[in-house]
C-alpha cells in the first residue's frame, strides 16, 4: 500500500512511478531501459518489503534518477517529493549546484 500525501491509502502501482519517470524524462537524453533498470534497481533495497510507504518516503528512492538527469529529477521532485514551500525547493537546487561543483 501507499500512504498518499493528504493521507489516503492507495494500492502500490510500479507503473505509476514509472509514468511519472518517463514524463519526466521526456525531451531529456535519458534512455527508457536505462531509466527502467536504474529504477528497478532502487527498488530492489530497503523498503521493498514493507507493507505500506508514504509517496514521499525518501529523496534516496530518487537518487539515481539524480545522477541520471538533474533537470529530470527536478521535474520529478517537484511533483513528488513534499516541498512545504518555494525555500524548501530552492534548498534541494541549491544541494544539486553544489554536487555539480563538487564534481
Amino acid at each position: 500500500m501507499v500512504i498518499k500525501k493528504d493521507g489516503r491509502r492507495e494500492r502500490f502501482e510500479r507503473q505509476k512511478i514509472l509514468q511519472g519517470l518517463l514524463k519526466a524524462c521526456e525531451k531529456r537524453p535519458v534512455a527508457t531501459p536505462k531509466l527502467k533498470r536504474s529504477w528497478m534497481k532502487s527498488r530492489g533495497g530497503a523498503g521493498v518489503h514493507e507493507r505500506e510507504l508514504t509517496t514521499t518516503k525518501s529523496a534516496n528512492d530518487y537518487d539515481r534518477l539524480k545522477k541520471l538527469d538533474k533537470v529530470a529529477y527536478v521535474r520529478f521532485a517537484s511533483v513528488y517529493m513534499d516541498f512545504k514551500d518555494v525555500q524548501e525547493f530552492m534548498s534541494e537546487l541549491k544541494n544539486l549546484l553544489k554536487d555539480r561543483v563538487k564534481k
